[in-house]
């Protein structure tokens, strides 16, 4: 489990996040969605530990993560571009990766789940951009952890590996994992999300189910939806500056 509570962040002048609060529950997928600069990307970082927020405090499993790294062995995370050290095997990545986090792994089924069997002894440079990608989905459920978080993670998969891994993530979520997924396709959110989370400039403005938010903008497509709120929130901050 999860618990932001009031988290503000700031990068000089700019407020970035404005107050966050969001709990987050075990067998749940959370969505994050929003425009470019809305705050998801802060927000993931300050989850994972690489943003310090200003103000507030962000609990997993409990504990405040507050100078406790510890928590961060709870935590699978793919990012949305892989970056490995490219003259490694994928048999080198994962023995390293194995070797830092002392931790017992399972590697090897889904390395056959992805049917990377024959591309274990080929230096991570010669891997095509979507076997990378399948590469960072196992870097983050290897470990078996009780998050994962997942930050467009279909980008450069083919249509048959996006399948695959939809599937999977849900697998983990009948699991009990709590789920966080960043993404631009809109199927994808209908597809998987318990909860949307939109973010608007560093606030909440919206926490729900997808037929909740449908219903909370009177439509019948998500995208549409989305749409609407952005629409209401520019409108709102043109009258507010008498425009």
């Amino acid at each position: 489990m999860i618990e932001i509570k009031n988290i503000h962040k700031s990068f000089g002048k700019v407020e970035v996040l404005k107050g966050i609060d969001i709990r987050m529950e075990k067998g749940k997928i959370y969505a994050f969605l929003g425009p470019n600069g809305s705050g998801k990307t802060t927000l993931i970082k300050s989850i994972l530990g690489l943003v310090q927020p200003d103000k507030g405090d962000i609990l997993v499993g409990g504990e405040n993560i507050r100078n406790n790294w510890h928590y961060k062995n709870q935590i699978g995370y793919m990012p949305q571009i892989a970056r490995f050290p490219e003259n490694l095997t994928m048999t080198e990545l994962f023995r390293m990766t194995k070797d830092i986090r002392k931790s017992v792994s399972n590697e090897e089924e889904y390395i056959r789940y992805f049917h990377l069997e024959d591309s274990r002894k080929k230096a991570l440079k010669n891997l095509s951009g979507g076997m990378k990608q399948k590469v960072n989905a196992i870097q983050a459920l290897m470990f078996n952890p009780d998050i994962l978080i997942f930050d467009e993670p279909s980008a450069g998969l083919d249509p048959v590996s996006h399948i695959k891994l939809k599937d999977l993530i849900l697998q983990e979520k009948s699991r009990g994992k709590t789920i966080l997924l960043t993404t631009h396709i809109l199927s994808e959110v209908e597809e998987l999300a318990d909860e949307v989370i939109f973010l608007l400039e560093g606030k909440i403005y919206f926490q729900g189910s997808v037929p909740e938010l449908l219903y909370s903008q009177d439509e019948t497509r998500l995208d549409r939806a989305i749409a609407r709120i952005t629409q209401k929130k520019t409108l709102t901050k043109y009258k507010n500056a008498g425009m």
